[in-house]
């Protein structure tokens, strides 16, 4: 057997740049690294000694280079990732947060976390995290309950198992997550004769799972004897690559769609068929079908409180739920029917076995009636003297867009209002963060979006609160020449969760600024502050303004971040639907007494 020594860094970092998709290209697209004690001598070395095979950027914060790089995987369908390496102690927690955004959101992501010495030699290391009563205990252990798959690397020849478990679980459609590899310091300097063999370029094939025969006939027989179906297409459409087959299977039975957050884009906007956002942030037209259907087919969807309205959606007595998805955990869900397959695949099959199957035409009014309320808050406000709303700074964004354009966000009050009203017209052209809904992903997202399809339009949708939170990345994106438009919408504060507070009976307090401890109200200048950083910026006050501030940002060179103050309150009257957040039984407030009363006939509604 032919071998070849080389450190244990240096071993990781050639079997990553051999490790390749069906289309020729490495799985993994480049190593983001901040370096510290924990890795420059051992990782550092070997990345800068690879540099040609393959490439390392340096970000600014752990937790929003993983954000980028999960944002790419994401785009991409889950057909390549991105690695992330920090040192250990602090730059390693950073990446936590990120680790649990891609388990969540089931998005592959190799953690290269620095980790203590494995010899024990300098212990207690600097940074490292002490357990009086487990030794091998580390701070990096905090990954294990966020990774799909987590190793400790405290041998070079650990490698020769750990990366082919890792590879297989970022390429399987099934445990598709986050993988940690937490990398002992001096491991990483250690030299071992690697068989030559284990560095042989390999292509990782995503499988299509085939579902079970029984499961295949139950659900047929299902569909066959409902009378009003609807389908719920969740992010699992996309990650299958199943959009123009959900299209076909939908038109072919006439059966109407809805979207999750993660599932919308998968039809056309205006394809009569789509009924438009489902759940808590949805539309009327599509809340309407869905609490009338007798069968719920989902397809590729968790089934999370957003989308069912905390389950008090679904108000047929005799609904069942179909659940077609790769993942037995998903599909077992609230007693569904399991159909454990491929998305692709499994629309395909039952399709063939449906025959020319049709059901009756849903309601279409339903549809345009929602559209047309969409469109009313969308348009541009006809009094140019008041703030605008968050809405019409979407009608903004959307009437300046291409087909083409990606519109992206994560938290706040854009994530509902851009489900309710973003017109998606092409597959992957709208991405939100709605999983683990993580405030900070936006700048270092819609970075990861465009490296990932440089060829489209990115805006990202960002409050004031999620860009004080993490806007770093924002020069990075100008450092790599990563072309973004960024919106910021200044509220004054967290605006989506004082209207939750209001809405449970609350007083204001301590979201907006102005209910704030403070001395001096914040006044910032996110327009100076996105010009130091390198990017084009400009404040608007004006929709009017917004429209042309969006249309030259695409002729700009860098990126642009274009600010608009916007009225904290308003928010669509139409659509949405019931979420269960608990209200407080005991309050001497009578707003919160009220809610609580509300909230317990809202109880009696679930499903």
């Amino acid at each position: 057997m032919k071998t070849v020594r080389l450190t244990a860094a240096q071993a990781l970092v050639r079997y990553l740049a051999n490790q390749m998709t069906p289309e020729g290209v490495p799985f993994i697209a480049g190593v983001w690294a901040i370096f510290g004690h924990g890795n420059v001598a051992g990782l550092g070395e070997a990345l800068q000694g690879a540099k040609d095979s393959i490439t390392t950027w340096r970000g600014q914060n752990e937790q929003s280079m993983a954000h980028a790089a999960i944002a790419y995987a994401k785009q991409l369908g889950r057909r390549r990732a991105m690695a992330v390496t920090s040192s250990i102690g602090p730059g390693a927690l950073n990446m936590v947060t990120a680790a649990a955004l891609a388990h969540v959101n089931r998005l592959p992501v190799l953690l290269l976390p620095g980790d203590v010495f494995a010899n024990r030699g300098p212990d207690p290391v600097l940074q490292q995290v002490e357990d009086f009563n487990d030794g091998v205990m580390s701070a990096n252990d905090c990954f294990r309950p966020v990774s799909r798959y987590f190793d400790r690397i405290s041998r070079p020849e650990h490698l020769l198992t750990a990366l082919p478990r890792a590879f297989r679980t970022m390429t399987d459609p099934a445990d598709c997550g986050p993988v940690t590899l937490a990398f002992c310091q001096d491991t990483q300097a250690e030299a071992y004769d690697y068989p030559e063999s284990f560095f042989a370029p390999k292509i990782w094939h995503i499988r299509r799972p085939q579902p079970d025969a029984f499961e295949l006939e139950s659900a047929i027989a299902a569909i066959k004897s409902a009378k009003n179906p609807v389908i719920v297409a969740g992010g699992g459409v996309h990650f299958s690559g199943a959009t123009q087959t959900l299209l076909d299977f939908a038109t072919k039975h006439q059966i109407p769609v809805v979207e999750t957050q993660a599932g919308k884009s998968a039809l056309p906007w205006d394809d009569t068929l789509n009924f438009g956002p489902v759940g808590v942030t949805g539309a009327a037209s599509a809340n309407t079908i869905c609490e009338g259907a007798d069968l719920v087919i989902g397809v590729g969807t968790r089934f999370q409180d957003f989308t069912t309205g905390s389950w008090a959606l679904f108000k047929n007595p005799n609904r069942k739920i179909l659940a077609l998805n790769v993942q037995p955990y998903d599909s077992a869900k609230h007693d569904a029917l399991p159909l454990v397959a491929d998305a692709k695949i499994g629309l395909e099959l039952i399709s063939s076995a449906l025959g020319d199957h049709r059901f009756a035409a849903p309601e279409a009014g339903l549809k345009a009636d929602w559209f047309a309320k969409a469109d009313a808050v969308t348009a541009p406000p006809k009094d140019g003297n008041s703030l605008p709303t968050d809405m019409q700074v979407i009608g903004a964004v959307q009437r300046t867009s291409r087909d083409n354009t990606v519109v992206m966000c994560a938290a706040g009050t854009m994530p509902g209002e851009l489900h309710q009203l973003w017109k998606s017209k092409l597959p992957l052209s709208y991405h939100m963060e709605y999983g683990f809904s993580c405030m900070g992903y936006e700048i270092a997202g819609g970075m990861g979006i465009k490296m990932a399809e440089p060829e489209r339009d990115v805006i990202v949708m960002v409050g004031d609160g999620s860009y004080m939170m993490m806007n770093s990345e924002l020069v990075t994106a100008c450092a790599l020449g990563v072309k973004i438009t960024v919106v910021i919408t200044d509220n004054r504060g967290y605006g989506c969760i004082n209207r939750l507070q209001m809405g449970t009976g609350g007083a204001e307090f301590n979201n907006l600024y102005a209910h704030t401890s403070h001395i001096h109200a914040p006044q910032i200048d996110f327009a100076a502050h996105a010009r130091a950083m390198g990017a084009d910026s400009r404040k608007v006050t004006t929709i009017a303004e917004l429209e042309a501030a969006l249309n030259s940002a695409r002729e700009a060179t860098r990126p642009t971040v274009i600010v608009i103050d916007t009225d904290p309150y308003p928010t669509p009257e139409a659509g949405g639907y019931w979420w269960d957040v608990a209200v407080p039984e005991v309050s001497d407030r009578n707003e919160v007494q009220q809610a609580r009363a509300r909230y317990e006939a809202a109880l009696k509604e679930r499903h």
